[in-house]
């Protein structure tokens, strides 16, 4: 037993014996100055780089968004400053009229589990607001104030509802696109910037179908578009109740992976007749397209970033010009930095810059 301690520690001391000391990185030999420090807006700003050994220097001008401060992140408040709605739409195919409609919800729960979970809700149909589209344009639906319908401290919910009525005596339902679905806060940044509080992507709908097993709708979501549609009406005259129809062969080429016309996404699946007294082929059916929880109390832009001036391949940088647009007092931040496999050191250096008009 005591060999085997002794033999245990014989081989972490060999180890650590082996183990390579750290290489410690050089500090940058970094300084930076002002030629002067008030400018007149456009006018370029001089600053001089003094050291010359660092490896990447990269710079904060001070401006919104470009600030040091914020490199961690920032977040806006625009609690009470109310919001406006954007989106643009199309329309193809069939002929239903009044399909879609836009709802909007405070007190919806989360459970997007069925369509008479969201129907529990209270629902306020904002519709008439906007413009739909009405050909494959898409068509703007207008920018809507929709600061009536936050509830302080709430959390909001948008949905499009699409309504399917039976298709053999109403005509062949519609296909809609809606995208660059935008809620954005009445309060800008800086009174310059627009704040984005959600997204077509950051919104989050997600497609509610109560008949998803039975009769599917063949809605669909991704990051730039929602594509609203119904499920497909099944009648006799489909291809897929066609008993002669190629794909009911198990001979067909397309599914012998030896034959030049075979398809690996082909699957051999046995022919079933229509059936005309199933209560799937064409139902009046309801499904959502509902958005998450969206928050208008505050908006995160995520950190400010600086601006490269040196990388590592570069010669070294004796002079730097940046030139503010708008009078104000800035404090322009240089970070330098050196670096190995082991560690990374920085210095910063800091000037306030003042521009007048």
């Amino acid at each position: 037993m005591k060999l085997k301690i002794y033999s245990i520690l014989a081989v972490a001391l060999i180890m650590a014996s082996c183990e390579k000391p750290a290489i410690e990185a050089d500090a940058p030999a970094f300084d930076v100055t002002a030629e002067k420090t008030t400018y007149k807006a456009g006018e370029s700003v001089k600053f001089m780089i003094t050291g010359g050994e660092a490896q990447t220097i990269s710079f904060y001008s001070g401006e919104l968004l470009k600030d040091y401060a914020s490199r961690t992140g920032r977040v806006a408040d625009v609690a009470g400053a109310g919001a406006t709605l954007a989106f643009t739409s199309s329309v193809q195919l069939g002929t239903q009229a009044n399909q879609v409609t836009l709802l909007a919800s405070t007190n919806f729960n989360g459970d997007y589990s069925s369509v008479a979970k969201l129907k529990a809700a209270t629902w306020v149909d904002i519709t008439s607001r906007f413009k739909l589209g009405t050909t494959t344009a898409f068509l703007a639906s207008g920018t809507v104030d929709v600061s009536d319908l936050i509830v302080a401290g709430k959390p909001i919910y948008f949905a499009f509802r699409y309504n399917t009525k039976k298709q053999a005596i109403n005509g062949i339902a519609r296909q809609w696109f809606i995208q660059s679905f935008t809620l954005s806060s009445k309060k800008l940044l800086d009174n310059t910037l627009a704040l984005t509080i959600a997204d077509q992507a950051s919104t989050g709908f997600r497609i509610v179908d109560d008949l998803k097993d039975k009769a599917p709708a063949l809605s669909s979501i991704t990051a730039t578009r929602l594509t609203l549609q119904a499920n497909t009406y099944l009648h006799a005259g489909l291809p897929q109740f066609d008993p002669a129809n190629p794909i009911f062969d198990p001979k067909n080429p397309i599914y012998d992976p030896r034959d030049p016309a075979y398809q690996p996404t082909a699957v051999f699946k046995p022919f079933v007749p229509f059936d005309p007294a199933s209560p799937n082929n064409d139902p009046e059916s309801e499904h959502w397209a509902v958005s998450k929880a969206i928050s208008i109390d505050k908006v995160d832009l995520g950190p400010d970033w600086s601006s490269a001036i040196k990388g590592l391949t570069n010669p070294v940088l004796t002079e730097f010009r940046y030139a503010y647009a708008k009078a104000g007092t800035y404090k322009a931040t240089f970070v330098a930095a050196n670096g190995n496999i082991d560690q990374q050191k920085v210095i910063t250096k800091e000037i306030t810059i003042t521009i007048t008009p």
